[in-house]
């Protein structure tokens, strides 16, 4: 980990021509020629028909070409993966109970290779046995099969026999509202649902007037609650029932299901991966099985080492992130079949248990897992850092231990300024024998001692935290994309990064950045929407006939709001790049605070101003649109607070010794104990007198509140990738934010 010696350090990222590739745009061109017809967008670039085969965009050289890339299916591409590693251990989860009881300590890990192991062989024959009891069922080509529950073997092998039998997977966040759960389910029009437990196959049951298409609820956790009855026409059975009716059709269900297999095209759909719903309803994205092959073999291939050694062929993920997020998908579940199909190693994927992120046990998984590859999203990271910083704060180091720490941790930033892009790569003197004291203790401590890449995506990071991480001898670096680009669009590597920067366009595809309205390509350093193409782009929006025309207008609205005539995909993020070709976001176009004097204000990096100057701070939101001037609302750092969970009153280590030190709970915070309102109150007026965070008077903030509880998915005020929903927040807590506005005070306590 980190960025080796100083000859790996790129001056410049990599070019498209290095890459030897070629413009997307070439080949659309091309196409609408071959066709002798003049070609909408819709029908190039984007369908609402799900079972449509879309026109897969090849660059005409290099790793999107026909020629270095061919096309293939997920079946195809894991049938290969099994001639390849069949004997090679594929999934892995403990044996231990799913539910942590109240107060209870969770046991430690059992090493892995106790853990109950499924090779690649055995999997693929497990799917196809779920594949053709899905059949069974009622599953025909193109019917949604809905998987709702934490990351599970199940819950992959259900994904992947559902493409086995032709029909689209659709994932649920495990986080997920029963109403949340109803639309999808709904839109979707699942056949069959695919459950954790038996109180979720209840949730379909209640619901089952509603969803039509519905047949069969498939519970693959039968230890904690009896399954519901089957009723009107819906069968109720466990995932070893399931495997069961897949084996009762003997060779004529083979058959069948071979025929599917090989009908299956790779422009077809394989998958929907529902937005978040930030801003309203979530929307369907039809993922190809060729968008999510080519992304997962782009993003591979940019690691170095990954699965390419044969004397250690072992690659190792930990499965954590929701599966129905596309990084889940990704990463958890086409990756390892990738690697596995086309290079000399294979991955191992280990499930954390479902309570990990909740109890703050995760890392006794990472250290059990020592992974290899790991995704964190921003907020993953800083609990981590977190929960290392409350633990110092309980038991500060003194002495010659604490110049040591400091000693080292600063030769570890030294040499990660260095691999910045341009550096020299350079370790300062006495590195090695810091790492060996210092840096490389922490790395095992946190069980990223073996990880090869560290990556985050989903939402902003703060270069403080990609910092604190560089000063420990870890490098994250970071990427960007979203669901409609089937993942990841820009790419870092620990040769070429910047931090603050998400990376350069992936090999063969394109990224530019439009002015909003003239849609011109803006000038490099110059703010405007980040648009980008290729092959990785979705095939559009799913439109479900049978949820009317109203439906399908607005459907097709979206599709055209977000794909242009020249194929571009329009992200709605706000940003800009360099003279190098590296990437920057500066905000989100919908987040835009446009005050009542019609300035645009990009809130992230005031926001982020506040919280870097206040470590009592877990999150800060800003509220002005149509406004006279800013306000905020604060949430503090409390025990108990996972991103999930909002935790509780108590406030964590960090937090307490902000001010004079003298408060312990978030109410006497509120009620102004311990002096961490007026720290706040201080990193505010820093904030807004720094021109990097507030270019203009109109920026700054004027007031704010404290909250009693931090944002949370469970408070509906976080997406379950944990991106802030800032109209739900600022819904929620309309009296407070009222009071602000009516009060004279800059600090206004919450009431």
């Amino acid at each position: 980990m980190g960025c080796g010696n100083s000859k790996q350090i790129n001056k410049v990222p990599p070019t498209f021509d290095e890459w030897n590739g070629d413009a997307a745009g070439s080949f659309y061109s091309n196409y609408a020629a071959a066709k002798g017809e003049s070609k909408s967008a819709s029908d190039l670039f984007w369908t609402t028909d799900c079972k449509s085969a879309k026109p897969i965009m090849f660059s005409q050289q290099g790793l999107g070409s026909s020629e270095v890339s061919p096309p293939m299916t997920v079946s195809q591409m894991f049938q290969q993966a099994v001639q390849n590693s069949g004997a090679s251990p594929f999934l892995r989860k403990e044996d231990v109970p799913s539910v942590l009881a109240r107060g209870a300590k969770a046991p430690p890990s059992a090493p892995t290779d106790q853990w109950k192991t499924w090779t690649y062989q055995q999997t693929y024959d497990e799917c196809k046995e779920v594949a053709r009891g899905f059949m069974a069922l009622g599953v025909d080509t193109f019917s949604a099969v809905t998987i709702y529950g934490f990351n599970s073997p199940e819950w992959v092998m259900a994904e992947l026999a559902c493409v086995l039998s032709g029909g689209i997977a659709a994932g649920i966040y495990p986080s997920d509202t029963a109403e949340q759960v109803k639309y999808k389910a709904l839109h979707s029009g699942a056949v069959v649902a695919v459950v954790q437990n038996a109180a979720k196959a209840q949730m379909f049951l209640d619901i089952q007037g509603e969803l039509p298409k519905l047949k069969g609820v498939v519970v693959w956790d039968t230890t904690d609650g009896e399954l519901p009855a089957s009723s009107d026409g819906v069968q109720v059975m466990s995932w070893d029932d399931l495997r069961a009716l897949g084996n009762e059709g003997g060779t004529a269900a083979e058959t069948a299901l071979q025929n599917r297999i090989d009908a299956q095209m790779p422009g077809n759909c394989c998958a929907y991966i529902y937005t978040s719903g930030t801003t309203g309803s979530p929307k369907a994205v039809m993922i190809s099985h060729d968008n999510i092959l080519f992304e997962s073999r782009v993003a591979m291939d940019l690691i170095p080492g990954m699965g390419t050694d044969a004397n250690d062929p072992q690659e190792r993920v930990i499965s954590y992130l929701p599966l129905s997020h596309v990084a889940g998908m990704m990463v958890d579940i086409i990756s390892p079949i990738t690697v596995a199909a086309t290079k000399p190693g294979y991955v191992t994927l280990h499930f954390a248990r479902p309570y990990d992120l909740k109890a703050g046990t995760l890392g006794d998984r990472l250290r059990a897992v020592r992974p290899t590859l790991f995704l964190g999203v921003p907020r993953v990271w800083e609990k981590i850092q977190e929960k290392m910083m409350a633990t110092v704060a309980a038991n500060p180091p003194t002495g010659a231990k604490l110049k040591l720490i400091r000693w080292a941790k600063g030769l570890g930033l030294e040499h990660q300024n260095n691999c910045q892009l341009g550096g020299s790569g350079n370790y300062g003197a006495g590195y090695a024998l810091a790492d060996k004291l210092v840096l490389s203790t922490v790395k095992v401590k946190l069980g990223l001692d073996a990880c090869k890449f560290c990556f985050t995506g989903a939402a902003p990071i703060k270069t403080e935290t990609l910092q604190f991480y560089g000063a420990l001898g870890i490098q994250i670096n970071e990427v960007y994309g979203m669901s409609e680009c089937t993942g990841a669009t820009t790419w870092s590597t620990d040769n070429a990064h910047v931090w603050g920067s998400c990376g350069w366009s992936l090999p063969s595809t394109e990224v530019t950045v439009r002015n909003v309205e003239t849609n011109a390509e803006c000038p490099a350093g110059v703010d405007g929407e980040i648009c980008y193409r290729g092959r990785h782009i979705m095939m559009g929006y799913m439109g479900n006939p049978d949820l009317g025309a109203a439906h399908m207008k607005e459907i097709e609205g979206k599709n055209r709001s977000a794909i242009d005539d020249d194929g571009w995909l329009h992200s709605g993020d706000k940003g800009q790049k360099d003279l190098d070709g590296m990437v920057r976001i500066t905000g989100r176009y919908k987040e835009l605070i446009i005050g009542a004097g019609g300035e645009n204000v990009a809130p992230v990096p005031v926001e982020d101003g506040v919280k870097s100057r206040c470590a009592a701070i877990s999150n800060i939101m800003m509220v002005g649109d149509k406004r006279k001037y800013n306000v905020a609302l604060v949430t503090l750092k409390a025990v108990g607070a996972t991103g999930e969970l909002p935790g509780g009153d108590e406030l964590d280590p960090v937090a307490s010794a902000c001010g004079d030190g003298t408060a312990t709970t978030v109410s006497g915070a509120i009620a102004g104990e311990g002096g961490i309102a007026a720290a706040i109150e201080q990193a505010i007026k820093e904030t807004n007198l720094d021109t990097l965070c507030c270019p203009m008077p109109p920026a700054r903030i004027q007031k704010f509140t404290i909250l009693p509880a931090d944002f949370s998915v469970v408070g509906e005020e976080l997406t379950p990738t944990f991106k802030l929903k800032r109209s739900v927040a600022e819904k929620k807590y309309t009296p407070q934010i009222e009071a602000m506005y009516k009060s004279k005070d800059a600090y206004v306590p919450f009431k």
